[in-house]
């Protein structure tokens, strides 16, 4: 039934398409998103941005 959902949404975007200006914003947030994401791996990114303690992380306590 699931897939019947995304026909219909799919058809629905085939009639109407984005516009050029919502295609641009989404690769330019897609590629922005790539970016940070390859200078954190390649361990290009910078200390002062970087997290003390990541949300989730519990602190031990003695």
């Amino acid at each position: 039934m699931n897939n019947l959902n995304w026909l219909i949404r799919a058809s629905r975007w085939a009639r109407h398409p984005p516009s050029g200006k919502r295609v641009r914003l989404v690769l330019a947030v897609v590629g922005i998103s790539l970016v940070l994401v390859g200078l954190e791996h390649f361990g290009l990114w910078p200390d002062w941005a970087t997290m003390d303690r990541p949300r989730g992380m519990h602190l031990h306590r003695p």
